[in-house]
């Protein structure tokens, strides 16, 4: 017979490993972002990054799950401290939206890796990222937009406080 194949070899792993680093590095960046929302009374804000947040760890939970199920260890790395304090809410969202451009950056990498790995199993699982991606990317950017809209307007952004407050409770997400 020939050689056995492995499930999920060293550079796999340890890039996978990496990226669940990132995306609990996201939920911690969101953490903050909620509590700076929270901070400046903006508690519909501080609603919606909470529950981006809550997301962010079950993409890191999904890929813990996934290093397991091909038999392969996970190792869990210290996550760095994310910035507490920003100059306005469009700027957190503006920051927000950066971080999904870069965690796109991240996931494609995979796919990279995969491809030239050829582990199609793992190229097939970060099919899911790649499309979850495209909606974080388009629901943050809406936001930034609807920010730059609204500007200063204090009922603006009272109003759009309320309704991102409505995300996780059966309202927009």
């Amino acid at each position: 017979m020939g050689k056995e194949i492995e499930l999920l070899n060293d550079n796999m792993k340890s890039a996978i490993n990496d990226q669940i680093n990132a995306e609990l590095y996201s939920a911690y960046l969101y953490l903050s972002m909620a509590a700076y929302f929270e901070n400046i009374n903006f508690p519909g804000m501080a609603t919606w990054m909470k529950a981006q947040a809550q997301e962010e760890v079950g993409h890191a939970m999904k890929f813990y799950g996934y290093v397991f199920d091909r038999d392969a260890k996970v190792e869990l790395k210290a996550i760095d401290g994310p910035k507490t304090e920003w100059g306005s809410p469009l700027e957190v969202f503006q920051e927000a939206y950066e971080h999904e451009k870069k965690v796109t950056g991240l996931i494609h990498k995979l796919v990279d890796l995969a491809n030239d790995e050829k582990d199609h199993a793992t190229r097939s699982f970060l099919n899911w990222y790649v499309d979850e991606q495209v909606e974080e990317e388009a629901s943050t950017k809406e936001i930034v937009d609807r920010l730059e809209t609204v500007g200063d307007s204090k009922p603006g952004l009272f109003m759009l406080d309320r309704e991102l407050g409505g995300r996780g409770t059966g309202g927009g997400e």
